[in-house]
């Protein structure tokens, strides 16, 4: 898929845009003043692959907890500030990578201007952060209701505040709850503009909901080459937002880096307890590194031919199964021996 040319910003250590790779990001759920309770999920995030995390700013103690974070957090970090520019011009002295803030919501021009030339000097990105929720009255009388042109006329607006003050380090966010929607405001802005495009389905609900309509929204855009860095949204640990956005990368083609697990979606062939496996080889799969391919398959008739391009993997018996590697069997062990036995073989590779 050929890529959409952005311009590059740099997040702390980590570039956005142009031929950088493209970056997974949450936010935290711990209020940023409780240090501690922030930092110990910032590592979890970091360990479980996140890249750039954001945390809310509703306040000054808020802003001033953010000069121990910034210190200790293993990657970079955005402010979320709304309405106050005093926030956001704190959270700059504190040592953050970037602000995600809409100009036009926090004053007057002089007030803009404090925070543009306070960015400016730290060489601080902003991201305008856009959604269905927030749109201006005037823009929302224009066109009636929400709409995705209406949305993207927004986000212009917010951008050429900052580029009136010449201030260009900028990443764009348009998000909505709804996919169809969500998807055409990135494909009109990605022709209007070249600033990175940040990528996210808002309010996109639960782990199963969620999953579902980021998938589709972000793997949509990702495949059209729109995209340089991506939230997924859920109404769950944040943990689960990195595994997925994790996923949604590597089924791309777009991140290879860690395992790639195939399972078979069982039939009337299937006779071992086949979730059960694959669930199980999921989870001791979940901290491995290792950048190899591996298959769980119901039946031995079909399971290596159909998983050939798989490193390793297993494949269902009756009560028993076989291990293969790269299509070629190696051993046959019990069914409750399959699940160890896979990842000695795992272990060696």
């Amino acid at each position: 898929m050929k890529r959409r040319i952005s311009r590059k910003v740099k997040v702390g250590n980590v570039y956005v845009g142009g031929d950088a790779p493209i970056t997974i990001q949450s936010m935290t759920t711990a209020h940023t003043k409780n240090i501690e309770d922030t930092l110990n999920q910032i590592e979890r995030l970091y360990k479980a692959g996140c890249d750039i995390v954001r945390c809310a700013v509703l306040d000054m103690e808020d802003a001033e907890s953010l000069k121990e974070i910034t210190k200790k957090s293993p990657i970079p970090i955005v402010a979320d500030i709304h309405f106050d520019y005093r926030l956001a011009l704190k959270a700059i002295e504190n040592g953050v990578s970037a602000l995600r803030i809409n100009p036009g919501n926090i004053g007057s021009l002089d007030r803009i201007k404090a925070v543009a030339e306070g960015c400016s000097e730290k060489k601080i990105p902003i991201r305008i952060g856009v959604n269905s929720g927030s749109l201006e009255k005037d823009i929302l009388e224009k066109y009636g209701k929400v709409t995705d042109e209406a949305l993207v006329e927004s986000a212009l607006r917010h951008v050429k505040i900052l580029e009136d003050l010449d201030f260009h380090d900028i990443v764009i966010s348009i998000k909505s709850s709804n996919v169809p929607m969500m998807i055409s405001c990135y494909r009109l802005i990605a022709e209007k503009c070249d600033y990175p495009l940040h990528l996210g389905v808002t309010e996109a609900g639960t782990v199963q909901r969620g999953t579902i309509k980021s998938s589709i929204g972000i793997g949509t855009l990702l495949a059209e080459g729109i995209g340089d860095t991506i939230r997924v949204s859920l109404t769950s640990d944040p943990i689960e937002e990195i595994k997925v956005g994790i996923e949604i990368l590597k089924s791309l083609g777009i991140r290879k880096k860690g395992v790639e697990f195939v399972s078979c979606p069982t039939c009337g062939r299937t006779q071992i307890n086949l979730i059960k496996i694959a669930e199980e080889v999921e989870k001791k799969l979940e901290n491995y590194n290792k950048d190899i391919k591996v298959a769980v398959m119901g039946c031995v008739v079909n399971g290596p031919g159909e998983a050939r391009e798989s490193d390793i993997g297993i494949a269902g018996g009756k009560g028993e199964g076989i291990i293969f590697k790269k299509g070629k069997v190696i051993k046959k062990v019990k069914e409750e021996e399959l699940v160890d036995a896979l990842m000695e073989e795992i272990e060696k590779l």
